[in-house]
């Protein structure tokens, strides 16, 4: 059991919190101006090449999984080790990650497929409030190079928006569900059962050229994370969760600009630049909980300038 001193308005904060910023939103690591100097590698390349690495990392280490046999192990830490001669009959990291998709796109607008690996070491109980690619999460983390040199840590658990992260990360989190808390008169917050892993990515994930603070440039990057809470993100307010701000259904609220107004929906009030709120036009006169679609075409109003 984890136990934290925490303001007694927490709970109060999980449908309003603000998330604090930290190394992945680029505000305690700064880019080094001389290496963004250098013209950018091929990104098709370089993703197979850090694939490449991240493969023989995983397969080449281990972590302590036999610590975790019992469903839940709060207090143990996650540790990771190189695979030798006398425990070559360990498992390896491979043999746990899952491998994921992601599709970027490089400067040149070709879609360079890369891949992400996550390994779940405890799962959370409730898997039903694993945050979105855009909602906010509460946790602690712990970044590394496939060196092992850390170049970033939170021991205490921040709220932030993975909206706003580097996409390795906030794709990663998806997996990771959250457990539970209890919030006592002293304002200690008990949280147990929660899910924690690991995320592996490649530099195209992370900060690929751009140098960070004890993060040279085409790195490769791993964290282990512990999920203690989310909250879903509304990010403009407009009674459309940023999540089912996707009219395309492609599942990336972050392509989706109905009006092409040049802000996507996911921020902005007016999504069909109809000079009408979104909040205004969701769900009218007759709340039913559905969005109104007046004219019966099939596209909600809120999304629909004709009407």
């Amino acid at each position: 059991m984890v136990k934290l001193k925490i303001e007694h308005s927490f709970i109060k904060s999980l449908k309003f919190i603000l998330p604090i910023s930290f190394i992945l939103i680029c505000i305690s690591c700064r880019p080094n101006d001389e290496d963004d100097e250098e013209p950018p590698r091929d990104y098709l390349e370089q993703s197979l090449e850090d694939d490449q690495k991240l493969v023989q990392y995983l397969k080449s280490h281990y972590y302590n999984y036999k610590d975790f046999s019992d469903v839940f192990n709060d207090d143990n830490e996650i540790f990771i080790d190189t695979i030798l001669s006398e425990n070559s009959n360990l498992k390896s990291l491979f043999d746990f990650a899952v491998e994921t998709s992601i599709p970027l796109a490089s400067n040149e607008g070709q879609i360079i497929e890369h891949k992400l690996y996550h390994i779940v070491v405890t799962e959370g109980v409730r898997m039903e409030d694993r945050p979105s690619i855009v909602d906010s999460v509460y946790l602690t983390y712990k970044g590394k190079l496939l060196n092992g040199n850390v170049f970033d840590k939170k021991t205490n658990p921040v709220w932030f928006d993975t909206a706003n992260v580097i996409r390795g990360f906030r794709y990663g989190l998806q997996y990771f569900s959250p457990g539970n808390f209890i919030q006592r008169e002293n304002g200690t917050i008990d949280f147990n059962q929660f899910g924690r892993g690991l995320i592996f990515m490649p530099s195209g994930l992370g900060y690929f050229n751009s140098a960070q603070t004890n993060i040279p440039t085409y790195s490769p990057l791993i964290f282990e994370i512990s999920m203690f809470t989310t909250n879903k993100s509304d990010h403009d307010n407009d009674g459309v969760l940023s999540i089912d701000e996707d009219p395309n259904k492609d599942g990336n609220p972050y392509n989706d600009d109905t009006d092409e107004d040049g802000i996507i929906n996911m921020y902005d009030e007016d999504d069909d630049g109809d000079g009408i709120l979104t909040k205004d036009e969701l769900d009218g006169d007759d709340p039913d909980n559905l969005p109104d679609d007046s004219n019966n075409d099939g596209v909600p109003d809120y999304l629909d300038k004709n009407t």
